[in-house]
This record gives structure tokens, sequence and C-alpha cells, in this order.
């Protein structure tokens, strides 16, 4: 590595610190403060993880800047200050991630690019969801996963009445809120299974099949949650929608969703050539 490199990225170091600085304050709190963006911590550890692992690879490819990466840079700021004007929670760290991509590209080339193209894409799990895109993808699950449950539950002879989200029972009426909609299940899972995926398949079509399948086994598990919450209240007498119960039933929901998903994985790598 030359020396004007090395000066280069200092310099765009230097430039990443000191406009971006503000946007990790703002993650970082969104992550302590939110369930649903609580694994934002997980993402940059796992993204230095792969980086460091490809060390070998990327000692050996020749440094040839790319002036595309500049561009990129270029459009990387001009995404922050709207961002910044409109007050737009999520452009501004995904210019953070385009500034970083595009760095690497200007200074390094398309091939240290291309292996580093993973590690960026597993950085925009860390981001927000658009709050618009955020509420009308939950309010669906929500119906969704209300519709399934019933209408599973009333083949087995249980009677309730369904507006919406809402499940009327003869012992109670209980809603389908934001946390059983599958939502905050599936941004994890999808960050999951794009990692898993990564660590144990090694054709990239089979690891798109298994990041798209977080999609299915998280509205599953969460269908498995509402028919079980039915359940304990129409056989039972046990309201688990609330307390200490409700939340170990949670975490025994999502260890149900890993397992689905390393079962997936099982299924799907005996199509990988030796």
């Amino acid at each position: 590595m030359d020396q004007t490199v090395i000066i280069l990225s200092g310099l765009a170091v230097a430039a990443f610190v000191f406009v971006f600085y503000p946007v990790w304050l703002s993650l970082i709190k969104l992550w302590i403060n939110s369930e649903e963006y609580s694994h934002g911590f997980f993402i940059v550890p796992i993204a230095l993880f792969i980086a460091w692992q490809k060390r070998e690879i990327l000692a050996k490819i020749p440094v040839k800047g790319a002036w595309g990466g500049l561009l990129v840079v270029l459009a990387a700021l001009f995404l922050y200050l709207i961002g910044d004007f409109a007050h737009i929670l999520t452009l501004k760290p995904l210019a953070m991630i385009l500034f970083f991509g595009g760095s690497i590209l200007f200074l390094f080339g398309y091939r240290v690019f291309y292996e580093m193209l993973f590690p960026l894409f597993i950085l925009l799990f860390m981001l927000p969801i658009p709050s618009q895109i955020y509420s009308a993808a939950t309010i669906n699950l929500q119906l969704f996963v209300s519709a399934v449950s019933a209408n599973l539950v009333s083949i087995i002879g249980v009677t309730l009445y369904r507006e919406g989200n809402v499940i009327h029972l003869p012992e109670m009426t209980m809603q389908v809120v934001q946390a059983c909609s599958g939502m905050r299940s599936l941004v994890s899972l999808l960050a999951l299974s794009s990692v898993f995926g990564y660590f144990s398949l090694r054709s990239n079509f089979l690891r798109t099949i298994l990041f798209f399948s977080g999609i299915p086994i998280a509205v599953i598990v969460n269908v498995v949650r509402v028919i079980i919450l039915i359940g304990f209240v129409h056989y039972l007498g046990i309201d688990l929608t609330h307390g200490l119960l409700h939340t170990i039933l949670g975490l025994a929901v999502f260890v149900l969703a890993i397992a689905l998903l390393f079962m997936f994985r099982g299924i799907i790598k005996r199509w990988e050539t030796p």
C-alpha cells in the first residue's frame, strides 16, 4: 500500500468520524431504547469479524482505486444532507454505510469492494426501518396473523369472533398487538439467517433462499404464539398476554424460530454440490 493510499485512507477515516459521529450516537440510543432494534449492538462486531476473516484474501488483492467510488461518496453526502434537512432517521445512517462503501471502492478498487459487500450488507440491519413502512408492514402482519390463528383455532372447535386484530373469546377479548405481529422477530431473523447462511452455505443462491425463509418462519411462529395464547385462555383459564409468562412465551417462540431456521438450512444444504 503506497503512501498516497495511506494518507487518503486517514482522511477518509477522519471525515467519517467527523461527519457521522452524531449518527452513531443516535443509533446507539435507538438500540438501547427499542426492543425492535436491540440486535443492532451485535451487527457491527459481526461485520468486523467477517471482514477480519477476509484479511488474507484482501492482502493478496492489488490496490487499484476506482473513481466510481468518489461518486458514491458524494451521493452519500448528498443523501446525508437530505436526511438531516428532512429529519429522516433512516437516511443518515444509510448515507454512512454508502460513504464507507464508496470510500473502500475509491481507495482500494472493485475487487476489495466486492469482498466487503457482505459485511456492508450486514450493517443495513442496524438501521431503523422508515416508520411509514414499518407501521404498514406491522398492521398487515397483525391482520394476517390474527386471521390465520383464528381460522386454525376455529377448526378445532374453539368458539370465537374476530374483528381485525381483535379476537373475542367467551372467556376474554385479546388483541394481536405489534409484538405478536412477527415484525420484531422478522428483522432479527433476517439478520440471523443472512449470517448463518454466509457461514454454513457456499452457494449464494442457497444463501438467498435461507435469507428469505426468515419471512415465513417469523409469520409461522407468531401464529403459533397466538394459538397458544388462545388455547391457554380457553382450555386452562390462564392469561398469557402479559407478565413474566408472556415474556417466557416470547423467548420460547423465538427459540422455535431459530430451530425452524436450522432445520430448513439442513434441508437446503442437501442441494449444495460437494
